[in-house]
């Protein structure tokens, strides 16, 4: 397999149970104990999938985040949360992390996600139809820009790309376990709330009105649907 893992957790306990489940499922397991030494290494080292936990010392998993994005990586990263902080699981997402588990978690449940999220491979966008436009937004696929009456929008790259799978698939009716498969590589087993999370910072920056959106429209209970203006 072969695969390079970096966990940056501070907890001695759980970071060396991690550390002997993966490495027994054929993951190379690297580790960082604080947030600072994380980023260092995830910065000068290569990793195929980093395990980012929140409450770091020195610097925590938010700033990590957000700092290996801005440094230009686009390495899946897998957030560690505590049950039930949806404000800390929204905010991770929106800095750019692809996914979260919330501890306690099963083994099993997080094998499946970094099977996943290493199968996805970095969230890249293919080229495909070059320039795209609805309202004021503009899309340029192959470049992978987005701008809005004509100033840049900062998407992340799962988010970007999971606005290309909406906009590939016009007026139909997409379910949350086809955007799981489709955008993360998941299985329609996995249960996660990424999807509504990604789904709603995408309304906040490209809808003028986030709360009655024109052109990512949720089909109550089955799923969303991107809805192009002529």
């Amino acid at each position: 397999m072969n695969q390079r893992i970096l966990l940056v957790e501070d907890e001695e306990a759980l970071r060396m149970t991690l550390i002997d489940w993966l490495h027994r499922e054929g993951y190379q397991m690297e580790f960082s104990a604080d947030g600072e030494e994380g980023f260092r290494r995830a910065t000068e080292e290569p990793f195929d999938l980093i395990l980012l936990d929140i409450g770091l010392p020195r610097r925590n998993g938010f700033d990590v985040c957000r700092d290996i994005r801005q440094a230009g990586l686009i390495t899946p990263i897998l957030m560690l949360t505590a049950r039930g902080q949806t404000a800390e699981i929204v905010v991770g997402l929106k800095l750019g992390a692809d996914d979260y588990v919330t501890k306690p978690f099963e083994m099993l449940e997080l094998s499946a996600r970094v099977e996943a999220l290493l199968r996805r491979g970095p969230a890249r966008a293919l080229p495909r139809g070059g320039m795209q436009k609805f309202g004021d937004i503009q899309v340029d696929l192959p470049g992978t820009r987005v701008t809005r009456a004509g100033r840049v929008v900062g998407l992340t790259a799962r988010e970007f790309q999971l606005l290309r799978y909406l906009m590939e698939h016009p007026g139909e009716t997409l379910s949350r376990d086809g955007i799981l498969r489709e955008v993360w590589g998941y299985s329609v087993e996995t249960f996660t709330r990424t999807v509504d999370v990604h789904i709603a910072s995408l309304r906040q920056k490209l809808e003028n009105d986030p709360k009655h959106p024109e052109f990512i429209l949720t089909v109550l209970g089955l799923g969303y649907k991107f809805a192009a203006a002529e």
